[in-house]
C-alpha cells in the first residue's frame, strides 16, 4: 500500500493523530539517509510543522546538508540549495530584473529563494547585506525587488547551516537574523556504532548520492500545519513558556535575554513536538524538550563570561532547573 493510499497524501483536513502518523513516516524516511540523529531530526520536523525556519549549527561533515535535502524529499517539497560565499549578492538569492531583448522590457527572473525548502548553506560566510536579503522572506514570505513585491510559494521554509568553529572569512549572524530562526539545532558527533552504520550503508549503496522517497507533498504539509494549530495548550503550560523566557532576562549572566518572540517560538514548537509524540495537547515535558533549541540562540551572554563556558544553552538549562513546571495533567484541555 502506498503512502497516498494510507491516507497521508495531499488532503484538505488532517487531525493531530494523522499528523503524528505522518511524522513517524517522514522521520523513518529521513532516518534512512541520516544515521543516529533521532532527537535532532524530531526537533527539525517540529520546527517545520510549526511553520518556522531552522538553523543547523555544527561542525562540518555531520550530515546537516543531507538532513535538509532528505526532509525536502520526504515532505515532497521543491528544494533549492544556495552556497553562501563572501561574493554572493542579494540578487543571487532573491532574483533580479533582466532586460528581455525580444519584448524590449525588463522582466523579473526569480532567484533560488522561490522554492518550498531553501538550504542556505554556510549562511555565516556571506556579508550582512546578503544575509539581510533573507529577512523579509523569512518573516513576511515575500520578496521585494526594485519596489515590486513577489509572494513566495507556500509552504516556504529555510534550513540554514553554519560552522561554529571557523571564523576566518565569516560574518556572524546579527541578532535580528538569528531571531528569525524558530530553532537552532546541533547534531553532534555520532557514536562509533552509528559511524560504522554510515560506512556500511555507503558500501551497500555503491554510490554517493542518496534519495529519500516522498511521504507527502506541499498540500499535505500545509494540512499538517493546520492540524498542529488545533493542538490544546493549557493556560498553565502557556504561562510556563512565558516564565522561562522571562527568567532568561533576569539571569545575571545574560546581557540580553529571550524576547517575547522566544516564548512564542517555545509555545509553537512544543505544540508540533507534542503531535510528533502522538498527543493533541502539550505537557511541560514538551516545552522542556524544545527549550534549548528555541531559546538559546536568542540569548546574549555577558562578554566577560565567555571564557567560563557560559553559553545561551547553559543559561536555558539552568533556567529549566529553577522555574517550577506546572503539574502534568494527562489529556488536559482548556
Amino acid at each position: 500500500m502506498t503512502d497516498r493510499e494510507a491516507g497521508v497524501g495531499p488532503v484538505d483536513v488532517l487531525d493531530p493523530a494523522d499528523v503524528s502518523a505522518l511524522s513517524r513516516k517522514v522521520l523513518d524516511r529521513v532516518g534512512e539517509a541520516v544515521v543516529g540523529k533521532a532527537e535532532a531530526l524530531e526537533l527539525v520536523l517540529a520546527g517545520v510543522l510549526a511553520g518556522g525556519h531552522v538553523l543547523l549549527e555544527d561542525y562540518p561533515g555531520l550530515a546537516k546538508t543531507l538532513a535538509a535535502r532528505s526532509f525536502a524529499q520526504a515532505l515532497g517539497l521543491e528544494f533549492r540549495r544556495v552556497q553562501f560565499t563572501p561574493d554572493l549578492l542579494p540578487s543571487d538569492v532573491t532574483g533580479a530584473f533582466v532586460y528581455d531583448q525580444k519584448d524590449s522590457e525588463f522582466v523579473f527572473r526569480p532567484g533560488p529563494i522561490f522554492t518550498g525548502l531553501l538550504l542556505a548553506d554556510e549562511i555565516n560566510r556571506t556579508p550582512p547585506k546578503t544575509q539581510a536579503a533573507l529577512l523579509e522572506s523569512m518573516q513576511e514570505h515575500q520578496v521585494t525587488v526594485e519596489g515590486q513585491t513577489f509572494p513566495l510559494p507556500s509552504p516556504f521554509h529555510v534550513l540554514a547551516t553554519a560552522n561554529p568553529v571557523e571564523y576566518e572569512g565569516t560574518y556572524p549572524l546579527p541578532e535580528a537574523q538569528l531571531d528569525r530562526f524558530m530553532l537552532r539545532i546541533g547534531f553532534g558527533y555520532p557514536s562509533a556504532d552509528e559511524e560504522w552504520q554510515v560506512l556500511q550503508r555507503r558500501m551497500a549503496r555503491r554510490q554517493e548520492d542518496q534519495f529519500v522517497q516522498p511521504v507527502t507533498d506541499a498540500a499535505g504539509l500545509l494540512a499538517a500545519q493546520r492540524a498542529v494549530e488545533t493542538v490544546t495548550v493549557d493556560d498553565t503550560v502557556g504561562r510556563y513558556c512565558v516564565e522561562l523566557a522571562a527568567a532568561t532576562r533576569r539571569d545575571s549572566q545574560v546581557l540580553v535575554g529571550a524576547s517575547p518572540r522566544g516564548s512564542l517560538a517555545l509555545l509553537l514548537t512544543s505544540r508540533a513536538y507534542a503531535v510528533i509524540k502522538g498527543r493533541d495537547y502539550v505537557v511541560p515535558e514538551d516545552v522542556k524538550a524544545v527549550a534549548v533549541a528555541a531559546l538559546a540562540h536568542r540569548i546574549t551572554v555577558r562578554p566577560e563570561l565567555w571564557l567560563h563556558d557560559v553559553t545561551g544553552a547553559s543559561v536555558v538549562r539552568a533556567v529549566l532547573g529553577l522555574v517550577p513546571a506546572p503539574p502534568t495533567v494527562v489529556g488536559a484541555r482548556q
